[in-house]
């Protein structure tokens, strides 16, 4: 492709190391992370997730751990999806103890946030929909 002179973007990239995962080469999926890293494109938390699904299923738990931690020194916070990918990395690893007493509550904590939020707008909107009524 870069041969050719097109460069792949996020998607294709995103696509690559999706694949690579499935066919459990996650060395190459990596290295393809590094090479999207060092290209500068924008990531998102969509591409270290698949890694990090693809680092547990390849029982590869520590380095998961580690890629999910250093999540927030790249400015992404982890999602339901990435929290779940974790969760059950932890099962997979016999660590039912670690995945319900600490991220159980790291999970529920990310869900709260957002739901707060809107209830708070709820109650904004049903507080003004009073006022004008």
């Amino acid at each position: 492709m870069q041969e050719c002179g097109q460069l792949p973007d996020v998607q294709t990239y995103a696509v690559l190391i999706a694949g690579l995962c499935n066919s459990q080469q996650i060395s190459t999926a990596i290295e393809l992370l590094r090479e999207m890293e060092a290209n500068k494109l924008e990531l998102n938390i969509v591409i270290y997730t698949v890694i990090i699904e693809g680092l547990c299923k390849a029982g590869e738990f520590q380095s998961a751990r580690d890629v999910f931690f250093g999540l927030s020194s790249k400015g992404f916070r982890p999602d339901v999806r990435t929290y779940t990918i974790m969760i059950n990395g932890l099962c997979d690893e016999g660590l039912l103890d670690e995945a319900e007493k600490k991220w159980m509550r790291r999970a529920v904590l990310q869900m709260i946030a957002p739901i707060t939020s809107l209830s708070e707008g709820l109650s904004i909107r049903t507080r003004h929909q009073r006022l004008w009524d």
